[in-house]
């Protein structure tokens, strides 16, 4: 039998795929499963979470060019911690941070952690709502990796967190309104494909010092103490925009000192402390240059003073002799032998 030519373009049909047979029991005939399988066929078991995944957030987590090793680390620990989380590459220095919106449109994201550097040593992050807003500007101080801690907590990856906040995200408004923007952003949407359904670990945000502390903990089961994972760092709020990535201003930290004022106070107490330190010197050199101030006589001095006798004073014309210094005691016998010869010689001749 001739094989049937095959038509030009049309796809061939697939033969549809057989379901496996189940190994036939041993009384001969197959039992009906209590899946609503067929007779003789496997149903694949439902996943773990028959909910269905309704809330789509993503977060895009990217960061300009010009960053250092740890914001790169801590980039990638946040990826980690974050299942519904995307990747893109640098963004350039010269763009606009308006282009955000548009590279998170392309993505799909609908919240944007975007990290700027600058002056390769300091470090912004943004948290933004995309595109209506709003958005949060911050200064990341005192940053902490997980390669850098060595804690010993462990986590699931993938797991869901729990988001702790401080009482005073409650409080007062621009706290409640980050306390909203972190829940949308740092929370793992439920039922979502990459996640795992446990909980093991918590995310806290604790105000001190004017600032919001982020850490990491893990739930021990046993007991449910805490034991810190990491990362860690430290988020000092600069200004709240009402747009994606700018618009107007809602909230100025009128605590936040910029990092270039910071360095200037500390180069001017430095000069002041080496300023001072010339100063006293040129005093100690005015105190030994200066004039001495002279104290007058006192005239009770003399009371106790008594007049000493005068030595008439003697003039002598004629050079002493010198007497040579002996230690031997003979020789020096010798010597006084030899002048009395002479001197009787003297006498005689005289």
């Amino acid at each position: 039998m001739a094989a049937a030519k095959r038509q030009r373009d049309v796809p061939a049909a697939r033969p549809r795929k057989r379901a496996k047979k189940a190994p036939s029991a041993p009384g001969g005939e197959a039992k009906p499963s209590p899946d609503g399988a067929g007779p003789g066929e496997y149903k694949v078991p439902p996943p773990v979470s028959q909910g269905k995944w309704k809330n789509k957030e993503r977060v895009l987590i990217f960061s300009s060019r010009g960053i250092n090793f740890r914001t790169r680390h801590l980039m990638q620990d946040l990826r980690t911690l974050m299942p519904h989380s995307k990747a893109d590459t640098k963004m350039d220095r010269k763009d606009q941070l308006g282009v955000i919106n548009e590279v998170c449109e392309m993505k799909n994201c609908n919240k944007c952690i975007f990290f700027e550097a600058k002056k390769k040593q300091d470090l912004y992050m943004w948290l933004s709502n995309i595109p209506q807003g709003p958005s949060a500007k911050f200064l990341v101080q005192n940053v902490h990796t997980l390669a850098e801690l060595k804690m010993t907590g462990n986590c699931l990856r993938g797991s869901r967190p729990l988001l702790s906040f401080d009482p005073i995200f409650d409080k007062e408004p621009h706290y409640a309104l980050l306390k909203e923007l972190f829940i949308q952003t740092f929370s793992t949407p439920q039922y979502h494909p990459k996640s795992q359904p446990f909980v093991d670990h918590v995310f806290t945000f604790t105000v001190t010092d004017e600032r919001i502390w982020f850490r990491n903990y893990q739930i021990i089961e046993e007991d449910a103490s805490l034991v810190e994972i990491g990362p860690r760092f430290v988020l000092n709020l600069i200004k709240i925009f009402q747009g994606s990535f700018g618009g107007p201003t809602l909230y100025e930290n009128p605590h936040y000192q910029s990092p270039n004022t910071h360095r200037r106070l500390l180069r001017l107490s430095v000069a002041a402390k080496l300023r001072e330190k010339l100063q006293v010197k040129e005093v100690q050199k005015i105190k030994k240059t200066g004039s001495k101030v002279l104290i007058g006589e006192d005239p009770t001095e003399v009371v106790f003073k008594t007049p000493a006798e005068e030595k008439p004073v003697e003039i002598q014309l004629v050079k002493p002799e010198v007497e040579p210094i002996v230690k031997d005691k003979k020789k020096l016998r010798k010597i006084q032998r030899k002048k009395q010869k002479k001197l009787f010689r003297k006498e005689a001749s005289a």
